[in-house]
């Protein structure tokens, strides 16, 4: 494939240094120094690093999520607010890669005028590659979360526990980066309304299903949509079935695969959506935690809501550690170099919009940056050619490496994440190293802000032998700052650990 065809090299940069001096209007390089510049306040250090690049002495930049922060469970405090209030431009990932409360921040406090962007959503007019998002996690359980399908709209969908049936007591909980629940449903006191998820249009959760009782279950869940302006519109309700820790009952049994309880909001209706389904009624439908499922609580404090330490639930797990909120395509498009340089390409645009005094500055800053990153391109090309074909398996802890798998012909092999509170059982710990031994994988990967998920792969890759090697996902290396060190450090530690 040529570079023009893939959105680099010269003849693509002069294609956007020219779309960024005709949005204002002038090429002359005095004009730079009209004005003062503006404010700009991004998600991640990501795209906090290529405004920098770009914007150069002209921007004042502040990112919300901070470095070696999980920017899919962050919290943001009264001071990012701050930095929203005073911004005159706010450059988001999009494609749900940030915590829902982040973006309901910036959408409450940014000034009228302002314009909030959504890099990855841009992306592909710019040359950019955007993948659907796949999980096959190989659970031996039903791997059951909650969504929302239909067109996408200015407003949130809030589904509701109103009513259970059944010989126990449910929890719906999801576990943060750190294993910290947060309560979605809990029968145990009656269902209220606190007992409600609030989720954005075309979005995806995990969570875990919770059961104190071997029986069967009858859970009812009610959806809503509320409108950007406040107005309401009930889409429904549903009774949901389940059979724990025993043969299900008549209907059709679901007791394996990516499954969701979902709601559509184009045509009020709340149904089990599947990977390979993506519309089962939810009456007729039996879903099923076996006995299989069952696990002890944990001795930790801030699960005692599931019972005494030592006690026995039977649990679906939410399988991937942290708030995992997502839409049907992967957000991490960075990881492809060529998505490097379609983000900085909607960076200087988006720049010019909001600045036009300083389109001069913005084009001569992009010309560079963008010429250092099709070097880039090139060289992480060159690097991951010289792995091996046998040895081109990806163990990681987190699921943000696809783009740079399929760009570069290497395959996610993955692993059952332990579930958060719990102890791995010994089947995932067998599943993991059978995984490792039988591609005989040469190295697995951590992330240095993911630490706490890693134990359980260090200690298998020291029990077979395996070296444990270092990847940086979304944050950046203290020690050498910034996206292109980022990816080059990415590139070299794939080829050392992995050749």
């Amino acid at each position: 494939m040529s570079d023009r065809l893939r959105g680099s090299g010269p003849l693509a940069t002069a294609a956007i240094l020219a779309a960024v001096m005709l949005i204002s209007g002038c090429t002359d390089s005095a004009d730079a120094d009209k004005g003062d510049g503006i404010k700009v306040v991004t998600t991640i250090g990501i795209i906090a690093d290529m405004t920098r690049q770009i914007g150069g002495d002209r921007v004042d930049v502040t990112t919300i999520v901070p470095e070696n922060g999980d920017v899919h469970s962050y919290e943001p405090s009264p001071g990012d607010a701050k930095k929203v209030v005073d911004a005159d431009l706010a450059l988001t990932n999009g494609l749900l890669l940030e915590e829902q409360s982040i973006i309901k921040m910036i959408d409450s406090n940014l000034p009228e005028g302002a314009r909030k962007v959504a890099v990855a959503e841009l992306a592909s007019k710019h040359g950019g590659l955007v993948m659907p998002l796949t999980e096959d996690l190989g659970l031996d359980v039903l791997w059951l979360g909650l969504a929302v399908t239909g067109k996408r709209f200015e407003g949130e969908i809030q589904l509701a526990a109103t009513a259970l049936k059944g010989p126990g007591d449910l929890f719906v909980y999801l576990a943060d980066t750190f294993g910290e629940p947060t309560m979605y449903f809990d029968s145990s006191d009656g269902f209220d309304t606190k007992d409600t998820v609030t989720l954005p249009p075309g979005a995806h959760t995990h969570v875990n299903w919770a059961f104190t009782e071997r029986g069967d279950y009858t859970l009812t869940l009610a959806a809503t949509r509320v409108n950007k302006d406040g107005s309401i519109a009930p889409l429904g309700e549903a009774d949901y079935t389940f059979a724990v820790g025993k043969k299900p009952g008549p209907g059709r049994a679901f007791d394996l695969g990516h499954t969701d309880l979902a709601v559509d909001t184009d045509n009020p209706d709340l149904y089990i959506k599947r990977d390979d389904e993506p519309h089962v009624a939810a009456e007729g439908s039996v879903l099923v935690a076996p006995d299989l499922a069952w696990t002890h609580i944990p001795d930790d404090p801030r699960y005692t809501f599931l019972g005494p330490k030592g006690g026995k639930i039977w649990q679906l797990p939410q399988a991937v550690l942290g708030k995992h909120v997502h839409g049907e395509e992967d957000p991490h498009l960075w990881e492809n170099p060529i998505n490097g340089l379609a983000y900085a390409r909607v960076v200087a645009e988006e720049l010019t919009r909001s600045d036009p005094d300083g389109a001069a500055v913005y084009a001569k800053n992009a010309e560079r940056y963008l010429t250092a990153l099709d070097d880039l391109r090139q060289y992480v090309t060159a690097k991951l050619a010289t792995i091996p074909a046998p040895n081109r398996n990806l163990i990681t802890t987190h699921d943000a490496f696809g783009y740079l798998a399929q760009a570069h012909n290497m395959k996610i092999a993955g692993f059952v994440v332990p579930n958060p509170g719990m102890e791995p059982s010994a089947a995932q710990i067998t599943k993991l190293s059978e995984t490792i031994r039988d591609l005989k994988v040469p190295a697995v990967f951590v992330e240095p802000n993911l630490a706490r998920r890693a134990s359980v792969l260090r200690q298998v890759a020291a029990d077979l032998s395996v070296q444990v090697c270092m990847l940086y996902g979304d944050t950046f290396n203290p020690d050498d700052p910034g996206y292109i060190p980022m990816m080059r450090h990415n590139a070299d530690e794939l080829a050392r650990c992995l050749t």
